[in-house]
Parts: structure tokens; C-alpha cells; sequence
């Protein structure tokens, strides 16, 4: 029988090192082989796969374990999804600009069915904080845990964040929190242009009803994203950029951004946290001058 089934040689504790290795090697989800589309309110749930008459009913698989999903996936690809192909829907931003607070623009994101990361995203992930706040932290996209909670930062790059903030004398309420995107893309991918595209005209607006005296770019998708710029994080952090909201055009907000290492990288590279810590002096400069 050992030879039906490639785990009935393993011990338990075997298994059990199998799993914990996976784990610490980032693995957050056991994802079904099988879509599922939550947003039809047809779908049913996946069923498990009959049991094969040539197994005994002792190696049939029988539910939705991480050891019966691995006899299941054995020899298939777990690599991410591709990006689905959406027809992208223009974003009219004279309506845009009729929205006046932080909850209308919310709104308006969560019926915006021009992403198709709102495809795969168990929640929407706007923002954290309040209109005011003096600085506005802006990161790439949510990952597992903030696509769970809709909350951005909140796993352990989020608490180095906060650790960052109240460094310089802030408290998390007293920021805004947010990322380029809304929505988490499958597998933790990086957000292809197109997909933050998407995304910016909303990031624009809801940069203007914050209304922060400074902005803070974690990363380096999120400084490109805001300053149209293809350079390296490695070369953009540390200065000062002049940002606009809407370049060329009246109305919109002028305000200096500094970008800077995104605390999820600072957690693999500990060693740039002394040049992430420069960043954050000229950010607290930076907000002492203006007062």
C-alpha cells in the first residue's frame, strides 16, 4: 500500500517539518487547484474529488486538508494566476472630484469594477486613518493578511511601520495609511503598470481629501507610480520630490514626498534600516519646518 500513496513513508513529525518549513518559508494560503468565483451567489463551495476505486477508502481523499490538497496538486504548477483580462473603464474625474470626503471616495472604489484584482481580493483595502493627518504613508499593495483584515499594514511589515513612525514621534493614528492599489494582486505578485494605472486616479483624489503636509512612498513601485519615474528605490530614497495631484491642471494639491525602503524589505535587509532611519529624521525636519 506504501506505494500508492508518496506520503505513507513519512513519520508524522516528517509531515508535520514539511509544513512548518513551508511556512516559514512564506506560504499563507493553501489555495484550491479549482476558481472559485465568491461573487456569484450561484457558486458552490468545491467539492472533494471522488475517491478512486484503485485506493483503499484509508488513502481517498476526504476533505480540504494541506495534506489531501498536496496528494491533489502533486506534479501541478502553484504558481499565481496570470492577471485576468478586464476591459478597463475609464475613470471620470470630473465626477471624482465632486466627491468631498474620505467615505464617498470609499465608495466609490468598492463599486469600481475596472480592476481585475477585484476578482480575485477577498476585500477591499482602502485606507487607515483619518482626513488631516499630517503624513500620508503610501505602499506598493496589501498582502494575505491585510487582504483578510481590509486593513493596510497590519502584519509584520505593519508593525515595523508603526515601531518607524513612532520613532519620530508619531503614533499610527496620526498617519494615513494606504497603498497603490486596492485590491491584493493573486500570489502577492507585483501590480503590473496597467493594474496601478487603474488605481491612480482614486490615490490622487484621496491624497487631496487627506490634505497631509508630507507624503512617505514605501518602496519602489509605489515612488514610480506617484512620480512617474522608472529609477530604483536604491537611487529615489532619501530626496525630496516636488509631487502634484494634478499636473497640468487646476485645483489640485502641492506637497513635498520622500521616498524610502518599504519596511517588508527592511525586515529581509536589516542592514539599510540605518539609511530607512535618515529618511525618517529628514521626514521629521521636514514636518518641524512647516509647522
Amino acid at each position: 500500500m506504501a506505494d500508492l500513496d508518496p506520503y505513507a513513508a513519512y513519520s508524522r513529525e516528517s509531515l508535520v517539518a514539511m509544513l512548518r518549513w513551508q511556512l516559514e518559508a512564506g506560504v499563507t494560503e493553501a489555495l484550491s487547484p479549482e476558481p472559485y468565483d465568491r461573487f456569484s451567489a450561484a457558486a458552490a463551495a468545491p467539492s472533494a474529488p471522488a475517491a478512486s476505486q484503485e485506493l483503499p477508502p484509508a488513502y481517498a481523499p476526504t476533505g480540504d486538508s494541506p495534506l489531501a490538497q498536496a496528494r491533489r496538486n502533486k506534479g501541478r504548477s502553484a504558481a499565481a494566476p496570470p492577471p485576468a483580462t478586464v476591459e478597463a473603464k475609464p475613470v471620470n474625474l470630473a465626477d471624482l472630484y465632486q466627491i468631498k470626503d474620505l467615505d464617498g471616495l470609499r465608495a466609490a472604489v468598492e463599486a469600481f469594477e475596472g480592476s481585475s484584482l477585484k476578482r480575485y481580493a477577498t476585500n477591499t483595502v482602502f485606507g487607515d486613518g483619518t482626513a488631516g493627518a499630517r503624513i500620508m504613508c503610501i505602499g506598493e499593495a496589501p498582502g494575505a493578511e491585510e487582504d483578510r483584515q481590509g486593513v493596510p499594514f497590519v502584519g509584520p511589515s505593519g508593525k515595523l511601520l508603526d515601531r518607524m513612525l513612532a520613532a519620530i514621534g508619531f503614533a499610527r493614528s496620526d498617519a494615513y495609511i494606504t497603498n497603490t492599489i486596492y485590491w491584493r494582486p493573486p500570489g502577492n505578485r507585483t501590480p503590473t503598470p496597467e493594474e496601478r494605472a487603474q488605481c491612480l486616479p482614486f490615490l490622487m483624489r484621496q491624497i487631496e481629501l487627506v490634505g497631509p503636509t508630507a507624503i512617505i512612498t514605501f518602496g519602489g513601485p509605489a515612488a514610480q507610480t506617484l512620480l512617474n519615474e522608472k529609477t530604483g528605490i536604491t537611487r529615489l530614497r532619501g530626496k525630496w520630490f516636488d509631487f502634484q495631484t494634478r499636473p497640468g491642471l487646476a485645483g489640485g494639491m502641492e506637497l513635498p514626498l520622500l521616498p524610502t525602503f518599504h519596511p517588508a524589505f527592511l525586515l529581509r535587509q536589516p542592514a539599510q534600516k540605518r539609511e530607512a532611519w535618515q529618511d525618517l529624521r529628514s521626514v521629521r525636519d521636514k514636518l518641524a519646518a512647516a509647522s
